[in-house]
C-alpha cells in the first residue's frame, strides 16, 4: 500500500467540505446535512465505529422532481461514498417495461458521467400499501457516481473539480430527451 497523497482526506469532514465547495460552485444549494455514528456492539465489526454523512442538494434551475443526494462514509477501512441524482419518475404504469428504462437511462448515463468511475444506475419502485394497483406504484432514478479512495486520496480540489464534472453530467442527464420523456407532466 502507497503512502497517502499530502493532501489526502482522511477525514469525514473535509471531504463533506470538498464535495459541498464543488456542487455549490456548480450552482446546486444545500438543502440538509445529516451526520451520524454508529457503534457495532457484536459480529464481524465488534468494536468498530462508522461515522457518516448524508447531504442533500436542490437547484432551481432544475426540475421539481430532481434533486442531488451524497452519502459518505468514514470507516476503519476509509472513506467512501457516492453523489447520486435523484429523480421522481411517472408511475409504473406509465413507465413502460422497467428493464427497457434501465436500458435507455442506462446509456444516457454512460455518455454522461465521467467513465473513469463506477456509474451505478438504481431504477426504485414503492407502493404505499401492499394492496394497491402496481401499476401505481411510484418510480424514482438514481444516477450514481462512486467515490474512489484513489480520487479521495488526490486531495480537496480533485473532489471539488469532480463533485463539478459530475453536476455537469448530471445536467446533460437532466436535459436529455430520454429522461424527459419519463418525467410526471406538471
Amino acid at each position: 500500500m502507497s503512502p497517502p497523497e499530502q493532501d489526502a482526506i482522511l477525514t469525514l469532514e473535509p471531504l463533506i467540505e470538498a464535495i459541498r465547495q464543488g456542487l455549490e460552485g456548480a450552482g446546486w444549494e444545500l438543502s440538509g446535512l445529516q451526520k451520524t455514528t454508529s457503534h457495532q456492539f457484536e459480529g464481524r465489526w465488534e468494536g468498530e465505529s462508522t461515522r457518516s454523512a448524508y447531504l442533500f442538494f436542490h437547484s432551481q434551475a432544475a426540475p421539481e422532481p430532481v434533486s442531488i443526494d451524497v452519502y459518505l462514509d468514514e470507516t476503519s477501512r476509509g472513506l467512501t461514498g457516492n453523489i447520486a441524482l435523484v429523480v421522481d419518475l411517472v408511475p409504473l404504469g406509465d413507465l413502460g417495461e422497467p428493464g427497457d428504462a434501465l436500458r435507455v437511462l442506462g446509456t444516457v448515463s454512460s455518455a454522461a458521467l465521467p467513465g473513469k468511475f463506477l456509474t451505478p444506475l438504481t431504477l426504485r419502485l414503492r407502493l404505499e400499501n401492499g394492496s394497491e394497483n402496481p401499476a401505481a406504484a411510484e418510480t424514482e432514478v438514481r444516477f450514481k457516481l462512486r467515490l474512489t479512495k484513489a480520487i479521495i486520496a488526490k486531495g480537496p480540489a480533485a473532489i471539488q473539480r469532480l463533485a463539478s464534472s459530475t453536476v455537469a453530467g448530471f445536467d446533460t442527464i437532466i436535459a436529455s430527451p430520454e429522461l424527459t420523456k419519463y418525467l410526471p407532466e406538471g
